[in-house]
């Protein structure tokens, strides 16, 4: 089944575990294929119309692994398969290794964002994946409720990021205005959330 399908079920059914999913075939696509756009992320993220043959690139580092992706992720209408293997790779949960299918919709978010913000530099992704076991840990560790029960990064649709030498509010402030997905202001750890969920803010 493609990334898009994938990102469907996800957002449809956000109580399946990894391992429904992999029962019902969420994760499995021929390494051959491309995989169409989904409308949702057009109408969310307000990526371009007319984008033909237009190849949209993004580069992150994540700040636990120093593994990085820096590369094209889709062609006009089209998310490229190898570039998704390596995103999910980067943005596995680095406690326990284990990788996750990251919704397309989330790296629109992230191109739309840093093109947005106008900064050189690049994202330092400090969460992609989280796994139900290590959500539980940090729920259970967090002094505060900013680890949220049914977390979207359990179903590898939101990130959380920050630019070096660039404001955070100042991130906030514009994945705001893309209204596209959750945003999270968190100004003690200096990083901003941003998922494919439904348009909110705190």
């Amino acid at each position: 089944m493609s990334y898009d399908e994938h990102a469907a079920a996800a957002t449809m059914f956000p109580w399946l575990d990894r391992r429904s999913l992999l029962k019902k075939g969420l994760m499995t696509m021929g390494t051959g294929l491309v995989c169409s756009l989904a409308s949702p992320a057009v109408a969310a993220v307000r990526m371009p119309t007319n984008t033909g043959s237009a190849s949209y690139r993004i580069n992150f580092r994540n700040g636990h692994t120093g593994e990085s992706f820096n590369g094209v992720y889709r062609v006009g209408n089209k998310y490229l398969p190898d570039a998704f293997n390596s995103i999910n790779r980067v943005l596995r949960d680095f406690r326990t290794g284990e990788e996750f299918p990251i919704d397309p919709r989330s790296i629109d978010i992230l191109y739309m964002l840093h093109h947005k913000i106008g900064s050189p530099q690049n994202f330092e992704i400090l969460s992609g994946y989280r796994s139900p076991t290590t959500n539980s840990m940090l729920r259970e560790a967090s002094a505060r409720s900013g680890v949220a029960r049914n977390s979207l990064h359990m179903v590898g649709q939101a990130i959380d990021l920050r630019v070096g030498g660039f404001s955070t509010r100042k991130i906030r402030d514009a994945a705001i205005d893309l209204r596209a997905g959750g945003v999270g202001f968190y100004p003690s750890s200096d990083f901003v959330h941003v998922d494919s969920g439904k348009v909110r803010h705190w």
